[in-house]
């Protein structure tokens, strides 16, 4: 018989966390018998990921053991009630305090360092908890208060190296808190520990805080790089893990999602094609939304169900507007069909953006997506670039879903040179671009496609109006000036423009 065969056994598997998305992150949670490192300033959560860890352990039967040095039971117990938790009877709770003969100065040593007696004392204490438990899962809050009693790197280090032994015997996962509160440089925990867990809080200038966790190492395990998402709400920590496009394909039958609005599928080739990505640029007011909208409606008509992701317009002035133009946006999320969304850009991290769409998608099987508009998406991100990275990947995402995309970008300014915040019609599909020009001394609306990888489209200019009939689309004009300077004026007869009486 292999005298190493059962503890084999006992090491195969994972020990899931209990945290959602953190296992997906892990590849299926922490190896078993295990030593595990979380680290974060003070308030980044950690303290939460190891009660939902714990009380995991305890939900599959396991003997579960929180080690305290720095809060008492009751404040324990206190966070848990936060998250509407109460702790099971599985998880022991042992408060770690001084010898009260430490604390009476009548009883301290002459000739003897203190901190010798206190840390002496505190690892006894450790152990012969430990082998009244016999614990399977193990969270020991925090190693600062271990670091101050050793006093010295080696002596720290020696520490936990037998911490870390004397668990073994008991096959247990065990998880060390860490609030940075040690030098930068020393990483003398990281080197013992078999997976380093980092949690992050960022501070922007404005909005709410936003906090991000990433597997610093992990040793003998793949698992998902990157920094990852994540938010703390009442029911514990949620992790929303980076989205890799390559992980997420189905099959599907490409074909055409036609407008139902013969002129404009005409200037798109008969219809944007599944299962692409169409970007809608265009000045304020040209009519961005609205032409969204109209791909969405037209999907619901062909028996499937579309969702609206609105970032800068309020719902309500977006029903009446639209219900203005003949289109009930509110009956349609009533039945179901329209999901609608509005989405707070200074309270929402990329990540989770990320994580709604697709659980819109694969939950609700939704095969047309709007996201109006990238504006107020760009809001949520810290940088330009990450904007770029993040739309790749969820557009990547969809397209292999089989879903079509609908984003809008507002460009800044009216007329003249127009720039937009970011480039990123090199993403998109296709690109529909809407511009006001000026002919017979009114403002009016031009739509043009320059740009569709998936077919052939119109190279004209086709004039535009919004009016109580919806979106009006005019036959091709092919007398302008100015059109790429951002300032096209028509010069050409009265004849094919949209009189007042048809729109």
């Amino acid at each position: 018989m292999d005298p190493g065969g059962s503890e084999r056994m006992s090491l195969a598997g994972k020990a899931k966390t209990g945290v959602d998305g953190l296992d997906e992150v892990l590849s299926g949670g922490l190896s078993r018998g295990h030593l595990f490192l979380l680290e974060g300033q003070p308030g980044a959560g950690k303290t939460t990921v190891a009660m939902q860890f714990l009380m995991e352990g305890a939900r599959l039967g396991e003997a579960c053991l929180y080690i305290t040095l720095s809060e008492n039971e009751a404040e324990l117990r206190e966070t848990a009630a936060s998250h509407g938790w109460t702790l099971p009877a599985g998880i022991e709770i042992f408060e770690l305090i001084p010898a009260e003969t430490l604390l009476d100065e009548e009883q301290q040593q002459s000739l003897l360092y203190s901190s010798d007696l206190e840390l002496g004392e505190a690892t006894k204490k450790i152990f012969d908890v430990m082998d009244r438990v016999k614990p399977k899962r193990v969270v020991i809050d925090s190693l600062s208060e271990i670091r101050l009693l050793a006093q010295s790197s080696l002596r720290y280090r020696r520490q936990i190296l037998s911490i870390k032994h004397f668990l073994s015997r008991y096959d247990a996962t065990v998880l060390l808190l860490d609030d940075l509160t040690s030098e930068a440089s020393d990483k003398t925990v990281h080197s013992v520990a078999h997976g380093v867990i980092r949690l992050e809080e960022l501070n922007p200038e404005y909005g709410a805080e936003r906090r991000r966790m990433k597997i610093v190492k992990y040793r003998g395990q793949k698992y998902r790089g990157g920094y990852h998402d994540f938010t703390i709400m009442t029911g514990g920590l949620q992790v929303f893990p980076r989205l890799v496009a390559n992980e997420h394909r189905i099959p599907f039958t490409r074909g055409l999602l036609p407008t139902g609005i013969a002129p404009f599928d005409n200037l798109l080739g008969g219809g944007v094609n599944i299962g692409t990505s169409t970007l809608i640029i265009g000045p304020a007011g040209t009519g961005k939304s609205l032409m969204a909208v109209v791909f969405a409606i037209a999907a619901i008509r062909r028996g499937e169900k579309a969702s609206l992701f609105i970032f800068d317009e309020e719902l309500g002035i977006l029903y009446d507007r639209m219900l203005g133009l003949g289109y009930d946006l509110q009956a349609l999320r009533d039945s179901g069909d329209l999901l609608i969304e509005q989405v707070d850009a200074a309270e929402l991290s990329p990540g989770e953006f990320a994580h709604r769409v697709r659980h819109c998608v694969t939950t609700n099987n939704i095969k047309t997506v709007v996201i109006d508009s990238l504006n107020g998406y760009q809001a949520a991100m810290p940088q330009e670039h990450s904007l770029i990275l993040h739309m790749h990947e969820l557009l990547q995402y969809l397209n292999r879903q089989g879903a079509t995309t609908l984003m809008t970008i507002a460009q800044h300014g009216l007329v003249g040179d127009m720039q937009s915040p970011v480039d990123v019609t090199y993403l998109a599909d296709t690109v529909i671009l809407l511009r006001y020009f000026e002919a017979l001394g009114k403002v009016r609306r031009a739509v043009s496609v320059i740009k569709k990888r998936t077919g052939g489209h119109e190279s004209t200019i086709r004039e535009f109006r919004i009016g109580p009939k919806g979106l009006t689309i005019g036959e091709p004009l092919s007398e302008f000036q100015g059109v790429l300077k951002g300032v096209p004026t028509y010069v050409g007869a009265t004849g094919p423009l949209i009189q007042e009486n048809e729109a």
